[in-house]
């Protein structure tokens, strides 16, 4: 059997990515982690619903901390985009701009990119971090409780998210960035009525922080909101799962078992590119049953003694 150079691959180094690392150095697996620094959870100013942090942690600070503990265990961390990944004699072998490496398996922990409101990049960001721009009412709503709450979003994903955080407050109002409200099934409009949630026509047309406010400007007017959730969908990473040949969803996400198997032998998946909660502990809860699995399915094929 050709020898490769580690025993597990894994692409992404978000939470289910760098969990699934540190379960498999301390199974005494050769593991080598690349990174192309684009975890959502990077862009997390402060969790307050991840158990242990009473006082919220930055989402920097936790992937911070998670490097530390995988590279004091010996995972070969690399920062870049693999480019191209396949199957060769007894593994797998993936590019990317620090080189080629092979490996007897491969974790796909690639996530996924929220879809940003029409606004500049700069202004985005920084109203991202005064809490004037979010994106997971299920991380953050209760940080929003009886604030003015705007949801931007078309069809029935901006209806489920404002109906969602109207559990929060009792003002919320719903904005159409592009297709016309009017659009909208009879049993949305039933839903938003029933909930008291307020409607605006768009397009939008601008968005801009002001002082501890945010703006939202349409053709009609500008709404005034203390936070703003963008419910535009997301963008899956699953191209490297397309080269494999994994199965996927409709919605691109990669299909697993409940051990995070794909329908490649030897390839696994966790985290957001995978469908599911989209929650930080879902994804790390992912990435240790993916990792347990990887070793016992290596162990199947040649015994891990010391």
């Amino acid at each position: 059997m050709r020898n490769l150079d580690h025993d597990c691959l894994i692409v992404g180094g978000g939470p289910a990515g760098l969990t699934a690392a540190i379960y498999l150095a301390r199974f005494h697996l050769s593991i080598r982690l690349v990174d192309a620094g684009k975890s959502r959870a990077a862009l997390i100013p402060c969790t307050r619903n991840h158990a242990g942090y009473p006082e919220g942690i930055a989402g920097t600070e936790l992937l911070r901390l998670m490097t530390d503990q995988a590279r004091k265990y010996g995972v070969d961390i690399d920062c870049g985009r693999v480019t191209r990944i396949g199957g060769i004699e007894g593994g797998f072998e993936a590019e990317w701009g620090g080189g080629a490496v092979t490996a007897r398996s491969v974790l796909l922990a690639t996530g996924v990119t929220n879809r940003r409101p029409p606004m500049d990049e700069k202004l985005h960001d920084q109203a991202l971090a005064q809490g004037l721009i979010r994106y997971c009412p299920i991380c953050d709503g209760y940080e929003v409780t009886d604030k003015r709450i705007g949801v931007i979003g078309d069809d029935r994903h901006g209806v489920a998210e404002a109906v969602f955080l109207r559990g929060f407050s009792r003002h919320v109002t719903l904005i159409s960035p592009d297709t016309p409200l009017d659009d909208l099934k009879t049993q949305d409009w039933t839903k938003l009525g029933d909930c008291g949630i307020a409607t605006a026509h768009g397009p939008v047309t601008a968005i801009r922080p002001e002082g501890d406010t945010i703006v939202v400007q349409t053709a009609a007017t500008a709404h005034r909101f203390d936070t703003v959730y963008p419910a535009l969908g997301s963008d899956v990473h699953s191209s490297l799962a397309k080269m494999l040949g994994v199965a996927l969803s409709d919605e691109g996400c990669i299909k697993v078992d409940a051990h995070q198997r794909t329908s490649v032998p030897g390839v696994y998946a966790a985290g957001d590119v995978v469908k599911g909660l989209d929650q930080i502990s879902h994804a790390m809860g992912e990435g240790g049953v993916a990792a347990t699995a990887i070793r016992n399915d290596l162990a199947r094929e040649r015994p891990l003694l010391r």
